[in-house]
């Protein structure tokens, strides 16, 4: 706890500084990046663990949360077919995976593709936590001659794209519409924070900017544009020479995103397979997230380059099935069955998460999209 509490009052005072330095005010997604990459202090570039199964104070836990590849093996088992797939049609040999947590899933993936026959020169590996990616090379220790890491995009990639939970954790900004008038809300210091209370306070600021869409209703509104997440996808969309992409995450098209009901945004934290809505509490010690417009990172990369276009997006059940997960069932064990499932249940992950496929060049049947393919709704 007092390695905790060192590790939030040196964030709290790197992010007070920020503030200051800014005129007393910043945006929450430059609240949002401090929080969480601040090199040492934020949340994914500290030693805290983050990936497990089970929550600290359970025998075997030390988690905050829990993702699909951590659940069970047959996630990326059933991702290797559609990912095989890719890199068969567009004749390419690498697989780039960003934002890869524990590794888990980079071993999935790479067991699965040799058992598949599939040959993979080079797996890349792009995550800025320095941690973390301690973690991964232990993971992947026995394929140390063709994983590598890297901290920043190249001028070119040729090869499939893989992501995980990984846009959910790109820095939005808030918009809160209030009595008719839109503002951007914003981060400040406390004039007198009490003790266990945070050190910072929210604060609105009129603002020109706008959610994408109109939003219907008198009612005040709370909600997030994700300007970082669709200029990642620009940005991935120009440096894909040939090849594909598949990004898996919970989310909405624009007009479920914005719709009139969704009005106190989605911003949530995780911390000890907990959630609570406060981000400016305990900051650097919990995971802060918001919900993935998968509309706006469509629009992102079709605007980037034209030869960029959209294979599918559905739900993640449908992917999964598609991609043949039934089948890797049969001869699995009763527990393994009940973590499966949790997949593709609607109540659990099959339906909130949903899966995007992007192509380059020219557009292919993909695997994971056969069936159930909401790509009309964007």
């Amino acid at each position: 706890m007092t390695t905790q509490r060192s590790l939030t009052s040196a964030l709290a005072a790197h992010i007070h500084q920020a503030i200051d330095a800014a005129g007393g005010w910043i945006g929450f997604d430059q609240y949002m990046a401090l929080a969480l990459y601040t090199p040492g202090l934020g949340y994914y570039a500290s030693d805290l663990r983050k990936f497990g199964t089970m929550p600290y104070g359970v025998k075997g836990g030390g988690s905050d949360f829990v993702t699909a590849p951590e659940m069970t093996p047959l996630f990326g088992q059933t991702l290797a077919a559609q990912v095989a797939q890719a890199l068969q049609v567009t004749q390419t040999r690498e697989v780039w995976e960003f934002g890869a947590g524990s590794g888990a899933l980079a071993l999935q993936l790479l067991d699965a593709l040799d058992a598949l026959g599939v040959a993979v020169q080079t797996y890349t590996i792009v995550d800025l936590s320095g941690t973390l990616r301690e973690r991964q090379q232990q993971a992947l220790a026995a394929y140390a001659g063709r994983v590598r890491w890297v901290s920043a995009l190249p001028p070119q990639i040729q090869g499939v794209v893989v992501g995980n939970e990984v846009l959910d954790a790109m820095p939005v900004k808030l918009l809160v519409c209030t009595a008719g008038v839109w503002h951007e809300r914003g981060v400040a210091c406390a004039a007198d924070p009490v003790g266990g209370t945070s050190p910072f306070v929210w604060q609105d600021r009129p603002t020109g900017l706008r959610p994408p869409v109109e939003i219907p209703g008198v009612h005040d509104y709370l909600t997030e544009i994700h300007p970082q997440a669709e200029a990642f996808m620009r940005t991935l969309a120009g440096t894909l020479i040939r090849g594909a992409a598949f990004f898996i995450d919970y989310g909405f098209p624009e007009a479920e995103y914005y719709h009139a009901q969704r009005h106190m945004g989605t911003v949530m934290c995780h911390r000890g397979h907990l959630a609570d809505p406060d981000p400016l509490v305990e900051a650097g010690l919990k995971d802060i997230t918001a919900h993935v417009n998968f509309t706006g990172l469509a629009l992102a990369a079709q605007d980037a380059a034209p030869d960029v276009g959209t294979l599918g997006y559905t739900t993640q059940a449908h992917f999964l099935l598609n991609a043949g997960l039934l089948s890797k069932l049969e001869h699995a064990t009763l527990s393994e069955k009940a973590m499966a499932l949790k997949l593709i249940s609607e109540h659990e992950m099959g339906e909130l998460f949903k899966v995007i496929g992007f192509y380059k060049g020219e557009p292919w049947q993909a695997l994971g999209f056969a069936q159930g393919d909401r790509t009309h709704t964007l």
